[in-house]
Order: structure tokens, then sequence, then C-alpha cells
């Protein structure tokens, strides 16, 4: 593969929008072989649904990636599902092009990688397990069941609202009675869209995507979310800009402005990325 001697141009379909982005694309495109390609999963490469567990990659994300990848240094997909789980519903084993894609379960707490195709996991946060079993009485007991479900997490647990008959309210009038929850568990709360996930400190994208820049010896990074999970991976690329490693930030969607404003790219859903990905892929691919 090798460094580009000279910078290709950038893909005038996706122009970022700020200088610092634009910078981060131009270091992507002028050394491809040195750029981390990181990814969330639900909502970037896949479209968001009402039931998580139907969730699967975009129809032509699998291709993007498998064209993109052999192209740069690295690809990661950064999630909070389970590692296993994101394989599983991305379809991401197996595939050509994808050897040594890695995925980051459950914020970094786990590891898929392609090579092995083997997950590495510790055991279950005890807070965890504690608010797990809690958590039916603790909903039904604040009146609070109807319309949530629990999404079994492995290293941590969530209460959807999406299926509520006013969500957003259901979403909201959750927040304290959670934190609080969480709280004597030792756990925090990371909201996102209408799901509060209870799940141990210390643990978030930011910390598994600076880890993973350092273990590859990064030269670029460009990161793509749509949610508030994604905002620390956000401030990573931010800091890593200061160390002297360009980045680019994309958003998918606009449905979360926390995100959509700090992104210096923001494209049609995962739709959109799939066609980052694409351009990307023809772009740095060439000799």
């Amino acid at each position: 593969m090798g460094s580009q001697s000279q910078p290709h141009p950038l893909p005038t379909d996706f122009p970022p929008a700020t200088p610092a982005g634009r910078d981060g694309l131009a270091a992507l495109l002028a050394a491809p072989d040195r750029a981390v390609i990181a990814l969330d999963f639900d909502g970037t490469l896949a479209d968001i649904v009402p039931d998580p567990e139907q969730a699967r990659a975009h129809p032509g994300a699998v291709a993007a990636l498998a064209a993109l990848a052999p192209n740069v240094g690295s690809v990661a997909v950064i999630t909070g599902r389970p590692a296993g789980v994101a394989v599983r519903y991305g379809g991401f084993a197996g595939v050509p092009g994808l050897e040594h894609l890695v995925v980051l379960g459950h914020y970094g707490a786990e590891r898929w990688d392609a090579v092995t195709g083997t997950v590495r996991a510790p055991a279950a946060h005890p807070g965890v397990q504690a608010a797990r079993a809690e958590l039916p009485g603790f909903l039904e007991g604040i009146g609070a069941w109807r319309g949530s479900w629990i999404e079994e997490k492995g290293q941590a647990v969530a209460v959807h609202t999406r299926r509520a008959e006013d969500p957003v309210t259901a979403f909201e009038s959750l927040r304290v009675p959670l934190a609080e929850l969480a709280a004597r568990h030792g756990l925090i709360v990371e909201p996102g869209r209408l799901v509060l996930e209870l799940r141990p400190p210390g643990i978030d994208k930011g910390v598994a995507l600076a880890e993973y820049v350092r273990e590859v010896g990064a030269g670029c990074v460009l990161y793509a979310g749509d949610d508030l999970g994604d905002v620390a991976a956000y401030s990573t690329v931010e800091k890593l800009r200061t160390e002297g490693v360009p980045g680019l930030l994309v958003c998918s969607g606009t449905e979360v402005p926390a995100l959509a404003d700090r992104a210096d790219l923001v494209v049609d859903g995962p739709a959109g990325v799939v066609g980052l990905l694409t351009a990307l892929s023809q772009t740095a691919g060439r000799d």
C-alpha cells in the first residue's frame, strides 16, 4: 500500500465544513496507511430501529468497509453493544477485505479481532449484575414499567422508552431515578436516543479510541458517530489534534445537535456514511 507521494484531491461530495476537518481528511488521503477509520455501529453503520435486536448493518456498509479497509491502516467499530453481537448484526465475520477488522464492544471493555475470530471480555461488573436484577421491580415500583423495556448488554444494562406512549416524557422521567439506582451500585448512566444505559465508570468510546490509536501508532483518525455516547470519542479526536494527530469528525444525521454541532462533516445517516466510506475507498485506493 504505502504512503502517497502526492496528496489526493479531496472527495468533492463530502467537503468538511471546518479547517481542522479539511486538514484531517487531507492527512488521511496523503497517508492512508497510517489512518484509523473508527465508527460507531447503531445509527452510523446501521439504521436506528424500534427493536435493537432487529438492527442490522446498512445493506452497503460491509461492502464499503471491505473496499476501504485494505487501503488504510486500520478499521475499528466502537460500540456499546457486546462485541459478538455487533459482529453478528453487522455481518463482519469472514468477509474478504475485513481480515484485520477490530470490533471494540461495550465501549472497549470487549474486543473481537477478525484475525482470530474470538472475543476477549472481562467478567461482568458486580454492580451491573445487581442493577440488572433490581431493574424490573424498580421500574414497576416507580410506575415506569409500561412502555419501557430492558436490554441485556452483558457489561451493561439499558432501559429503552421508544415503545412508550410518550417516549420523550418517559425518557426524561427516568433520568433521575435511574441515576440514583446506578449510583447505589457504583455505575453511571449514559443517555442515548430514548435509551438510558447503566454501565461501569471509566469506560467510554473516547478511552477505547485513544487506546486503539496509541496501539496502532495512527498518524490520523476519522471517527463517525451519531449519538451522545460518541461525544467522548469526539473529545479524544479533538485532543489528538492538539498533539499533532489530524482528525476528521463525522456525524451520521442531525438528530443529536450536541454531536452534529461539533462535527466537521455531517452526512445523511448510515446511507451517508456508506457513501463517504465508498468515496474514501475510491480516492485513497488510487495509485
